[in-house]
């Protein structure tokens, strides 16, 4: 009998990886159809795709909050690292190549299909998006099954997983696409794998070395092995591993996320404290955005996509806009701009991860060190808008000051966010989750998500992170009109949204 029940579960749990696919996949293969033909990123689709979807299920009584009745889509909704992992690797890349002068190979082994699977999916795009989906399983299941993680119901089935998701990813390569050197290609993205587990696992242990010192999550040590790795390999050719995360790894991540936060919707709103969290999140989403690029447009005397949509991803480590970047909705300038422009910025959590740490466990933020950080953060943000402003096209002199403009924006955006939410009354762990929506920043997300500020917040984390895209609409229109004026911003709207945004946290703060 123990056998039959345990084969009915093997069978259950291929059930639950088959009916993710084809949740998840067709969501970013239905954004993709719905903006075929603009230039508006899909990411703004995949989020009310997935709100709704998640809704749906829970208000049809498919599924509880949560969605452990789905739990192959709350493991993908948890594997935020492993897709940022890539993205950090290829901005170190970046950073080699731009800093150190040095040209990086040209060659690709792959050259796409451009022949359509789905309106507005080229045959090899929808087999990186498929890959995506079995890299993330494979890559994160092997990660918990070598360091013994505890994951509820699917713990026992890690070895399963890691199979069907490493197997898969492995064969899933375009047929019709022309590759060269097959062999070397296919070993690559055996090798990718494989550093994407040892990264995983050596940046958990290093978490849990210092976490009595300083309690810093396990993605911050990945971002700087994962930079470090690129700016020594910076004339790496990509196999088919990175090359699919990392034009799909965020959109599938995000997918599952905004499914999971969805279903967290009914149980959300009727939390005491929720309204002011959603209220600073949605209305902070606009001002932090959209009052950084009235800085750029403004002082900075620069309206070029090329600046603001890679300078804004890394100003706030921004997931959706990243996202948009890497997968070239954005033009070909922001795709190898951004992962550079994330990856230094970030460099700054060690302040931010440390502080909180350390004022979650006194009940209250640490305000002397926060007050620094905002004083640094102006000092940069001001040299970073007055070097914007020389005149010229030059790479390397406008890396240099969206570098000084993003790493200043997101010590202000983060530090004096806290600052203003502790004023205010918020406890550290409600604060937490709200700047990481005001924000979108994915590495406070991935922090929360981690059980950082606790189990409550990391329960509630995906609701909230969700329910603030419903700003994107603004964004990727904006954005979108920029990318057919000539990829120049429009800059009226920009200054009216960035208003409306500031009124909006504002009133949030002391009415809700």
């Amino acid at each position: 009998m123990d056998q039959l029940v345990q084969q009915v579960e093997s069978l259950q749990l291929l059930n639950h990886v088959l009916l993710s696919l084809f949740l998840l996949v067709p969501m970013v293969l239905i954004a993709r159809t719905v903006v075929a033909g603009t230039r508006y990123s899909p990411i703004l689709i995949i989020v009310i795709f997935g709100l709704a979807m998640g809704f749906i299920l829970v208000v049809s009584d498919l599924a509880e909050p949560g969605l452990q009745a789905f739990p192959v889509i709350d493991l993908i909704s948890k594997t935020t690292s492993v897709a940022l992992l890539v993205t950090f690797f290829v901005g170190g890349q970046e950073i080699r190549k731009i800093f150190g002068n040095k040209v990086g190979a040209t060659k690709d082994l792959l050259i796409h299909n451009e022949e359509e699977a789905v309106l507005g999916t080229t045959r090899t795009q929808m087999v990186l998006i498929v890959r995506s989906f079995f890299l993330l399983i494979g890559v994160e299941a092997m990660s918990r099954l070598i360091l013994g993680l505890d994951g509820g119901p699917l713990s026992n089935y890690y070895p399963i997983m890691a199979y069907l998701g490493i197997v898969a990813s492995i064969i899933l390569i375009d047929s019709k696409a022309k590759i060269l050197e097959k062999p070397l290609y296919i070993r690559k993205g055996m090798l990718e794998i494989i550093v994407l587990i040892g990264i995983s696992i050596i940046a958990f242990h290093l978490s849990e070395l210092v976490h009595n010192i300083v309690a810093l999550p396990s993605i911050f040590f990945g971002m700087v092995i994962s930079t470090l790795l690129g700016v020594y390999a910076y004339s790496y050719v990509f196999g088919p591993t990175i090359k699919a995360l990392l034009f799909a790894g965020i959109p599938v991540v995000l997918a599952g996320n905004f499914m999971v936060g969805g279903s967290r919707i009914i149980e959300v709103f009727e939390m005491d404290g929720s309204a002011a969290v959603l209220g600073y999140g949605f209305f902070g989403q606009a001002f932090w955005m959209f009052g950084g690029m009235a800085l750029m447009i403004y002082f900075g005397k620069t309206a070029a996509v090329r600046n603001l949509a890679p300078g804004m991803a890394g100003a706030l480590s921004h997931t959706g806009l990243t996202g948009a970047c890497t997968a070239g909705d954005l033009g070909k300038r922001a795709a190898n701009r951004a992962p550079m422009l994330v990856n230094i910025p970030f460099a700054m959590h060690i302040f931010v991860f440390s502080t909180l740490a350390v004022s979650y466990e006194r009940g209250s933020l640490l305000m002397i060190p926060a007050v620094i950080m905002v004083a640094i953060g102006f000092a940069l943000l001001v040299m970073g808008l007055r070097n914007m402003k020389v005149p010229g096209n030059d790479d390397r002199a406008e890396m240099k000051s969206l570098l000084q403009f993003g790493f200043g924006w997101q010590l202000i955006a983060i530090f004096g966010g806290l600052a203003v939410l502790d004023l205010s009354g918020m406890a550290v762990d409600f604060a937490a989750m709200a700047k990481a929506s005001a924000i979108s920043h994915f590495g406070l997300f991935a922090g929360v998500q981690e059980g950082m500020f606790g189990a409550e917040a990391a329960g509630l984390i995906t609701f909230t992170f969700s329910m603030t895209f419903l700003v994107h609409p603004f964004v990727f229109y904006m954005f979108g009109k920029a990318m057919e004026n000539n990829e120049e911003m429009p800059k009226t709207p920009v200054y009216v949204l960035a208003i409306v945004g500031l009124i909006g946290i504002l009133s949030s703060l002391l009415f809700l």
